[in-house]
């Protein structure tokens, strides 16, 4: 495999880890081609010389960006794909696509699962537009976009079964406030970075509802154990849950201020509705959509995951939050 260092990358999505991505990239590359679904957003961006919806204390050279509104042409410019769509809305972006693009190299950070068939991201684009997983990446925390505009020192793994391109896009995120590293366990840190986001809103209902540091801390480490279950299960390969693509992006998630699967359970947890909750935010929070994913994958696979189904149960079946967890605090040690 040979990885041209003038190949080009186009950034699919326009939210606030995009961004963060596109300030990234920045460090490293002449240019990069950028997707937004609103054209109106593109024409403010170029004014102002920063994401008028996201991180808008990030200031780029705009000279470094070509712009698109249309999915087709940018792909058709571009070789390399770094997708930043939150995942309910992945397949209606991709949706228009009219040409081939099995030959890509598609990077995704998405953390989160695509719900029109329960799919992680590299099974999608491998079942749906037939990519090769050696020719799927996928970008592993523990990293928030507030912290990369910021500029706080950050770690990424990039996970690829063709390690290679693993290290090639690790290179292009490498710079002064972010250390990459590599690995070949595409499914297992996929489907943790999914599993993160629905411990984060069990951490932030507990929040809620006043529980303290101590019975978080109990949450936390038995949210670890469920996590290495579900993906030594579905993907059974030696792996270290311990190291920071696993345990250190559980963490972040479960415990930060900028996490908003963790603001989005506070509310739950606060009495709000889940629409109430959404509505609120102005973010799409991942969890919630995996939430109901996994507990549909996991109807085959059949692994106990008492803290995922709380979650479920509280969030699809209105359980209510202080019964449940109330129920959930007996079957934890």
């Amino acid at each position: 495999m040979v990885m041209h260092t003038k190949q080009k990358i186009a950034i699919i999505g326009s939210g606030s880890w995009a961004t963060a991505l596109a300030k990234i990239l920045l460090n490293n590359v002449d240019r990069i081609n950028w997707y937004f679904r609103n054209a109106d957003s593109v024409e403010e961006f170029k004014h102002f010389r920063h994401n008028p919806g996201y991180l808008r204390g990030v200031d780029f050279d705009i000279s470094k960006i070509d712009f698109y509104s249309d999915i087709n042409e940018v792909f058709e410019n571009s070789e390399i794909i770094l997708l930043g769509t939150p995942s309910a809305f992945l397949d209606q972006s991709l949706s228009e696509l009219k040409n081939e693009i099995s030959q890509k190299y598609f990077i995704s950070g998405i953390k989160g699962i695509v719900p029109e068939g329960n799919q992680i991201v590299g099974q999608y684009l491998n079942q749906k537009f037939k990519v090769p997983y050696e020719r799927i990446s996928v970008i592993a925390g523990p990293c928030h976009a507030e912290e990369i505009a910021l500029e706080r020192l950050s770690y990424l793994t990039i996970a690829c079964p063709d390690i290679r391109r693993a290290r090639y896009f690790a290179n292009k995120l490498s710079c002064p406030y972010v250390r990459t590293h590599v690995s070949d366990d595409i499914f297992g840190t996929e489907y943790a970075s999914v599993l993160k986001n629905i411990i984060a809103i069990a951490c932030g209902i507990v929040n809620g509802l006043r529980y303290g540091d101590n019975f978080q801390a109990v949450l936390v480490s038995n949210a670890i154990q469920e996590i290495k279950r579900f993906v030594d299960k579905v993907h059974p390969i030696t792996r270290d849950i311990k190291s920071s693509a696993y345990l250190g992006d559980l963490l972040v998630t479960a415990y930060s201020q900028f996490s908003r699967n963790r603001s989005f359970g506070i509310m739950i947890g606060k009495g709000y509705s889940t629409r109430s909750a959404q509505l609120e935010m102005h973010m799409v929070a991942e969890g919630y959509y995996a939430t109901r994913s996994i507990h549909e994958i996991n109807q085959s696979y059949k692994v106990n995951l008492p803290i995922c189904e709380a979650v479920y149960r509280i969030l699809y079946e209105n359980e209510s939050p202080a019964a449940e967890i109330r129920r959930l605090t007996e079957k934890l040690r």
